[in-house]
């Protein structure tokens, strides 16, 4: 999955590019722009995660994303990114896309990388474990994880709150065929035909609803 992500990203951003990372974690994809040219701010509400960027060599600070707008003296930036479900642990994401508009330039790209609420590899793979729970924990759109409230809002639902500032450029699957990272180790044991899923994945990645399926829809924006 981060494979496809760094594609896009690499596409979006060349080198010379400055970028603004949204709950950057440890610092792996900070590390991975910054491979190819990019300057990166990485932000993330962690101090543990924080350190462990910065250690890497990322300009790493700790940030709650709500409050991203503080950084806006810092741009304005080409594109904003936040990976692999880190809005899912935003609150109110209006307040987080405000401050988004007011760090990046007009004619700047963000990419979103969010959890859905809605997975079918999830319903089959924990009913088939016997966690009927787990399997469909996503329709609450609320579920704790080491007591944080994790949200799941519909594709339907983020390009509403997006569009005062920006224009909806896609939106595209990450994870509709791809399995999700706990079913690690069946991927293990077929390589041959995970290889196949994410080459089907790549062309299906647009098609109408696939987006809506997937464990992670992306959501590309341009600053108006």
């Amino acid at each position: 999955m981060r494979t496809a992500v760094w594609r896009r990203m690499q596409e979006l951003w060349p080198a010379g590019s400055s970028v603004l990372e949204l709950n950057c974690g440890t610092g792996v994809d900070a590390v991975w722009l910054g491979q190819h040219g990019v300057v990166v701010v990485a932000t993330d509400a962690a101090a543990e995660m924080v350190a462990v960027a910065q250690r890497r060599g990322v300009d790493a600070r700790q940030l709650r994303a709500e409050s991203i707008a503080d950084l806006a003296a810092l741009g304005p930036f080409d594109g904003v990114l936040s990976n692999f479900g880190g809005l899912n642990c935003v609150g109110d994401l209006s307040e987080v896309f405000d401050g988004l508009a007011a760090c990046v330039r007009p004619g700047g790209t963000a990419l979103l990388c969010i959890m859905g609420p809605v997975v079918p590899w999830e319903w089959i793979w924990y009913l088939l474990h016997r966690q009927p729970r787990k399997a469909f924990r996503r329709l609450a759109r609320v579920t704790w994880w080491r007591g944080m409230p994790i949200r799941y809002p519909s594709v339907r639902s983020t390009r509403r709150l997006l569009k005062s500032a920006f224009e909806v450029d896609r939106v595209w699957a990450l994870g509709a065929l791809i399995p999700p990272s706990y079913a690690e180790g069946w991927v293990q044991r077929h390589p041959r035909a995970m290889a196949s899923l994410a080459r089907t994945e790549r062309r299906i990645e647009q098609w109408p609803g696939i987006a809506q399926l997937a464990d992670h829809y992306v959501v590309e924006v341009t600053r108006r």
